[in-house]
């Protein structure tokens, strides 16, 4: 059954919702120097897009644990591409 334009709303809100959460837990735990809000929701978070490293995947990987309760494998190397892969983990594995 097609979801209602109200429900595609608050689905769209909370997934925004998340985004921003994720954006800042990037910039808190990894003492990133970049504004939350800067970070685009298709920017890649190695290579040209944040940057990041292998220390950086570590510790990344442990903070979702902590904060949102998903744990990112190595199976899960995927949803590391970019800002929207994550978001798309973490509300799909989220308890």
């Amino acid at each position: 059954m097609a979801a209602t334009l109200e429900e595609t709303k608050v689905a769209a809100k909370a997934r925004q919702e998340l985004c921003g959460e994720v954006k800042h837990l990037l910039v808190e735990r990894l003492a990133l120097s970049v504004e939350p809000d800067m970070i685009g929701d298709d920017q890649p978070l190695f290579g040209r897009g944040l940057e990041l490293d292998s220390i950086d995947t570590l510790e990344l990987a442990m903070a979702v644990e902590e904060r949102f309760g998903v744990m990112i494998t190595d199976d899960d190397t995927e949803s590391l591409l970019s800002l929207n892969r994550l978001v798309d983990h973490v509300a799909a594995n989220r308890p």
